[in-house]
């Protein structure tokens, strides 16, 4: 109704936001799941597979900004200034209100981390939204509409791009980023009784749960529980596995 595509992009990426909170809440009911002798880990990557989705899903409305912000930069249509400035302006305190209430649970997991930095795009981007209604409205500048919308579609890719990173890290099963993997291997070493420590490997089963397996030789005369106790309690004490 507008004709505004900073609007339309804005009003993409907070649908896309909707579905990916929706599909967040079904992921975490189903990581809830027990395992089973097919699924022995459970369920739990279904909350990263769900991140990987919802950052796809972002990077590929960005590109359909771009084309259409191309298009339109070449030949700006007429915008409707108040029309804009209300519905981004409702927009930007539904944002406001997302952001508080997903603040203190965003480092729970990447699945709430990813739909909390969605909202905060979607908030700079109602800003963005915002500000091109005003720069019509006060000086006729058409072409701060699909300025906006590009701007807003960069701000999508940057929020996708580091979901997408990290899913695909657990996916592949790499070593978490804050964990040193040769610090792991030394501590394990130099527990009481350990002779030695191979073919280690440290991965992530889902956000905030890291998983350990290796080959661990003891000392003749040591006893192999007292072992695997003192293990246990280094690496859940140092590197909280």
């Amino acid at each position: 109704v507008s004709g505004s595509l900073a609007l339309l992009a804005d009003a993409g990426h907070m649908l896309s936001d909707a579905g990916s909170i929706g599909l967040a809440l079904f992921a975490m009911w189903l990581a809830t799941r027990p395992s089973g002798s097919r699924h022995t880990y459970g369920y739990y990557r279904t909350e990263i597979l769900a991140a990987l989705v919802n950052g796809a899903a972002l990077v590929a409305i960005s590109i359909l900004i771009f084309v259409e912000a191309w298009q339109r930069i070449m030949s700006p249509p007429e915008v409707s200034a108040p029309i804009l400035m209300m519905v981004a302006g409702g927009g930007l305190i539904v944002n406001l209100v997302g952001l508080w209430l997903l603040y203190e649970g965003r480092e729970e997991s990447l699945n709430m981390k990813g739909a909390w930095l969605h909202i905060l795009a979607d908030t700079l981007g109602s800003i963005q939204a915002v500000s091109a209604g005003a720069l019509i409205w006060a000086f006729g500048w058409y072409w701060a509409d699909p300025l906006a919308s590009v701007l807003i579609g960069f701000l999508i890719i940057l929020s996708s791009w580091w979901i997408v990173k990290e899913s695909v890290a657990v996916l592949m099963e790499s070593s978490p980023v804050h964990i040193d993997v040769d610090e792991v291997l030394e501590a394990m070493k130099g527990v009481e009784g350990a002779a030695g420590v191979h073919d280690l490997h440290v991965w992530t089963i889902t956000s905030g749960m890291v998983a350990l397996s290796a080959h661990v030789q003891p000392e003749s005369q040591f006893d192999r529980d007292d072992l695997l106790k003192k293990l246990s309690e280094t690496l859940k004490e140092r590197f909280s596995i």
